[in-house]
């Protein structure tokens, strides 16, 4: 891969996360699982409310700690009639913002630090959730594309408003 500067880097990075925030809310989630790299680490740590902040996310804890397996799982139950969570499915719309890009520890990576806004709205209910979310990716510039390698997604919340996670973050 040939050096980058900065810019570049945030333009990938920005292209690829309205893509990936475009295709989950459309439930394009086949699309989506091709932008996943084969070695994805995908985590949602648990958060519990600490006066420090580097003692809010218990080591080991987490929400969801999946692979590209699990998400393959997890897709499957969505495509199935037993994802009793999404029924009906959620309306989502995911806004992302706040990008601060970085080359990676590789010359092919791309560490990249995102707010995200989720709303999220099921069948008739008056009012959605808003799940806001600090996203620290790792991307991987590929042959292929570019490729999601590493997600912490960290919740600001530490009680979740939401009735569950059955969304990807």
């Amino acid at each position: 891969m040939t050096d980058r500067n900065r810019a570049e880097l945030r333009d990938i990075a920005a292209d690829f996360l309205a893509r990936e925030a475009l295709l989950l809310d459309e439930r394009r989630f086949r699309d989506w699982y091709a932008l996943l790299d084969d070695q994805l680490d995908y985590l949602v740590p648990m958060r519990i409310a600490m006066r420090d902040y580097a003692d809010e996310f218990p080591q080991g804890a987490y929400r969801i700690s999946d692979s590209k397996a699990h998400i393959n799982i997890r897709i499957n139950r969505l495509e199935s009639d037993h994802a009793w969570a999404e029924v009906p499915p959620s309306r989502t719309l995911r806004v992302v913002g706040s990008l601060l890009v970085e080359p990676g520890e590789r010359a092919d990576e791309i560490a990249v630090i995102s707010a995200m806004i989720l709303y999220r709205q099921r069948g008739h209910d008056d009012v959605g959730d808003v799940i806001p979310v600090r996203r620290h990716d790792v991307l991987r510039i590929t042959d292929e594309g570019v490729k999601l390698l590493k997600r912490k997604a960290l919740i600001t919340e530490t009680v979740l408003h939401t009735p569950n996670l059955g969304v990807f973050l």
